[in-house]
C-alpha cells in the first residue's frame, strides 16, 4: 500500500507503481518514479475551497461488495448505493483519494484482464493510460446539484494523453473509445459499478455516446444529469483547447 502525504499548498502520494513521468508536462504536476505530488494552484482549471470526497475503504469493497451478485430484486447500482450509504466517509484528504482511486483502477484494468478474447487488440500500455488517467480523474468532484465544483486535465483525459503520452489524435480517440464503452461490456460494467463504490459514486462519462474528449467523473448517485450535461458542455471547449496548446502547434485542431 503507498503511504500519503497532504498539505495545503500540495497533494502528495506515494503510488504503488510508478507514475509515467511525462505527466510533468501537465502544469501542477510532478512525478519522482513513485512520488506523485499536485500542486492544485497551478493544476486545477476550478478548485472549490474546502473540497470534500466520499470514499469507501477499498479492501472492503474487495471482501464485501465485489462478490456479491445481482438479483431480480437488488440491482448492482442499488448494492453500490447502499454500501456508499453504510460504510461512505467523507475526507477532505486529496491524497487518500487517490490511493484509493489507484487500487480502484489496479483492479479495473489489471493486465490479467488482456487474456480475455475480445480485449485482444488491448495492450498493457493501453491499460497504463486508462489507468494512471482515472487515477489523477479521481479528484475531479460533481456536487448533487450537478454543479462541477473541482475539474483538472484528467477528467478530459484523451486530450491529456495525447500530451502526456505522445498520441495521436486516432490513437487519443481510440483510447476514449475503449474507455467510455469497448472495455467495459456488460461484465466488466457491473465489475465497474461495484468497484467505484470505494469512491463514493458511480463513473458518469462526458462523452456520453461517442468519443469526442470530454472524458468523465465519479459522481455520486443522485446528482443533477441534466445540469451536469449543461455545464460541461459550456465550458469543456476552453479547456480541452487550453490542454491540447500544451502539445504545441497544430495540436488544436
Amino acid at each position: 500500500m503507498g503511504t500519503t502525504t497532504a498539505t495545503s499548498q500540495r497533494i502528495g502520494v506515494e503510488t504503488l507503481q510508478p507514475f509515467s513521468p511525462t505527466w510533468e508536462r501537465i502544469p501542477g504536476v510532478t512525478v519522482n518514479n513513485r512520488n506523485l505530488v499536485i500542486d492544485p494552484e497551478v493544476y486545477f482549471f476550478r478548485r472549490s475551497e474546502q473540497p470534500v470526497w466520499m470514499l469507501v475503504d477499498w479492501d472492503r469493497v474487495v471482501e464485501d461488495l465485489l462478490p456479491r451478485e445481482e438479483s431480480d430484486t437488488e440491482t448492482v447500482e442499488q448494492q453500490a448505493l447502499d454500501f456508499v450509504r453504510v460504510f461512505g466517509q467523507r475526507t477532505n484528504d486529496a491524497a487518500k483519494v487517490l490511493r484509493t482511486a489507484e487500487q480502484v483502477y489496479s483492479h479495473l484494468f489489471a493486465p490479467e484482464l488482456l487474456d480475455t478474447p475480445d480485449l485482444a487488440g488491448v495492450t498493457e500500455e493501453d491499460l497504463r493510460i486508462l489507468r494512471e488517467s482515472a487515477t489523477l480523474a479521481a479528484l475531479n468532484r460533481v456536487d448533487m446539484s450537478g454543479e462541477i465544483s473541482d475539474i483538472g486535465p484528467a477528467w478530459f483525459f484523451p486530450a491529456t494523453a495525447r500530451v502526456v503520452f505522445d498520441l495521436s489524435p486516432d490513437e487519443a480517440e481510440r483510447i476514449d473509445d475503449l474507455y467510455h464503452g469497448g472495455f467495459f461490456n456488460e461484465y466488466r460494467r457491473v465489475d465497474a459499478v461495484k468497484a467505484h463504490a470505494a469512491l463514493g459514486g458511480r463513473l458518469v462519462h462526458g462523452c456520453q455516446s461517442a468519443p469526442n474528449m470530454s472524458g468523465g467523473a465519479v459522481v455520486p448517485f443522485g446528482v443533477d444529469l441534466a445540469r451536469f450535461r449543461g455545464e460541461l458542455g459550456r465550458l469543456k471547449h476552453k479547456w480541452i483547447t487550453s490542454i491540447l496548446a500544451l502539445a504545441g502547434p497544430g495540436a488544436v485542431a
